[in-house]
């Protein structure tokens, strides 16, 4: 029971360094080019098969493989020849990621390595116990939840780690090109379409397609904004208002124009989600209070 405890502990070992890499992707393979393994490719071949054969490995030797201890062993043995090249050429303390983004080339990992091949390289030499079904289920079993629960882990750890990323980046603005859609500055006669009113400060004129999937998305995105008593918002379809799409030469859809409360028009663009639709509108504000600004110096 004893030697099956050990092979089991040993295959998880292995899982464990496997499931490291993958809860911090982008760093364990950076920290490959320590190893002399550099470029965006080789570092993603190189990550790949680590982390099959650790994963490969892990299994044999938790079900009991003496040919999968023995390459554990040969692979440990690999690594601590490397780690000691690495230290060598003066890289001590750099990361290298064997057991989560914080691990770093040093004499300790050497000997942790070291110590690792020798334990894979004697799992073969245990005494071969046999095992009842029901001992044999419960390892089974054992050595599920553990390969669940680092799954968990990781699957958390990129999670956290696309959110951070998505922070990091921030909603993307709208498209703004000057040849497309009307001038920055001039006046277009749309207000009363749009319904303003005395309270009105912005319009917003949205130009939509029939058929257009991401128009048909955002349709709720802008009934939500006309809820606003100060923006006065309409959207214009391709087909059925072909006369305004003319009139303010619209590249396609969907599009957005924001305008002063007298028609001027302050911001436009292109357009695939509500954040950017809201960055019209927040460029267009922008504008508007810096001409009130200016203006007021002037007078």
């Amino acid at each position: 029971m004893l030697a099956e405890v050990l092979r089991l502990g040993a295959g998880a070992l292995l899982a464990a360094a496997a499931i490291a890499k993958l809860a911090s992707p982008a760093t364990s393979r950076a920290a490959l080019s320590t190893f002399g393994i550099d470029g965006a490719r080789a570092q993603l071949v190189a990550w790949s098969l680590l982390i099959a054969a650790e994963l490969g490995l892990g299994i044999g030797v938790a079900l009991g493989s003496d040919t999968a201890a023995v390459l554990a062993a040969a692979l440990m043995a690999t690594f601590a020849a490397t780690m000691v090249s690495a230290i060598l050429r003066g890289r001590a303390g750099a990361p290298c990621a064997c057991f989560g983004a914080r691990s770093t080339v040093s004499r300790l990992a050497v000997v942790r390595n070291a110590v690792l091949a020798a334990g894979f390289a004697a799992l073969p030499l245990l005494p071969d116990e046999s095992l009842t079904t029901d001992q044999w289920l419960g390892l089974g079993l054992g050595l599920a939840l553990i390969v669940c629960a680092g799954l968990a882990v990781a699957v958390f750890a990129l999670a956290r780690e696309v959110g951070m990323l998505r922070l990091r980046l921030g909603p993307s603005a709208a498209l703004e090109i000057p040849e497309e859609g009307p001038a920055l500055g001039t006046r277009v006669e749309i207000m009363d379409a749009l319904g303003a009113g005395p309270e009105t400060r912005l319009g917003l004129a949205v130009f939509s397609s029939e058929g257009c999937h991401v128009c048909e998305a955002l349709v709720p995105a802008v009934a939500t904004l006309a809820g606003d008593d100060a923006l006065a918002v309409a959207t214009f379809e391709e087909a059925a208002d072909a006369e305004v799409w003319a009139a303010l030469d619209i590249p396609g859809s969907p599009f957005a124009v924001a305008l002063d409360a007298d028609g001027t028009v302050l911001a436009k663009g292109a357009f695939n989600n509500l954040a950017q639709l809201e960055s019209v509108l927040a460029t267009a504000g922008r504008r508007r209070d810096a001409a009130g600004i200016a203006g007021g110096l002037v007078g």
